[in-house]
């Protein structure tokens, strides 16, 4: 998979050679929480150049790890899933976030804010249980950000299906919430909860009644979010 090598016969070394490449790990959450379409991949992985993201999923490929397929009835499109070996993984990726969450300190943590990164995990994580049987669509705004990012839509259909758009999808909003950024990462992290970053002005939300009281249940959180951090 590459020209380095740590040559010792020990398994971690030998899987650390697979693994261990700049952004392979990354790479591996995205496909792990079910990312299959290249431009899937790469909303989950925005800093990642298109080049460098091909060659990983060569390496990964090579390496039994990913599988490439053409999309049935789509054959022009190419989609990668785990192999066997791949989903073996999903529990290795899991101990690396949650002993991120655990052990790594909050500040450095929320000096790496990506509101392209953070809206993708929240569109998949979403629960739609809790909202309306009917397309909802709710706008994100951050009011400091640079124009090109500080406006985000999440558009769920009655089928369940969530959409992210960051260009104005044209519906009418249900729900407009205003709140920086890093509030907003410390909410997905679970970090703080949604009821005090509004009682402190942090957060506002503006639109049906139902949809702001219930944000909490329905936004859902960062799957490591249930990783308590250390004690101090």
């Amino acid at each position: 998979m590459t020209n380095a090598s740590y040559k010792q016969f020990c398994p971690v070394a030998m899987a650390a050679e697979i693994l261990c490449t700049r952004w392979t790990i990354v790479l591996l959450r995205e496909l792990v929480a079910g990312s299959t379409r290249f431009n899937e991949l790469r909303r989950g992985v925005p800093r990642m150049s298109p080049a460098l993201l091909s060659k990983r999923l060569r390496e990964l490929e090579a390496a039994g790890v990913v599988t490439r397929e053409r999309l049935h009835g789509a054959p022009e499109i190419e989609t990668y899933r785990l192999t066997t070996a791949g989903r073996d993984l999903q529990p290795v990726i899991e101990a690396i976030g949650m002993w991120g969450q655990k052990w790594v300190e909050t500040e450095p943590t929320l000096e790496n804010l990506d509101p392209e990164l953070l809206m993708w995990d929240m569109r998949r994580n979403l629960d739609t249980d809790p909202l309306p049987e009917r397309r909802t669509v709710i706008e994100f705004i951050y009011p400091e950000r640079p124009a090109s990012q500080r406006k985000w839509w999440l558009i769920v259909e009655p089928d369940g299906t969530v959409d992210l758009c960051h260009v104005d999808p044209g519906f009418e909003v249900d729900l407009f919430v205003s709140v920086d950024l890093r509030t907003m990462t410390e909410i997905w992290l679970g970090l703080r909860p949604v009821t005090s970053a509004a009682a402190s002005g942090k957060l506002s939300m503006i639109g049906h009644s139902d949809l702001a009281r219930t944000m909490q249940s329905w936004l859902g959180l960062s799957p490591f979010a249930q990783q308590s951090k250390r004690a101090n």
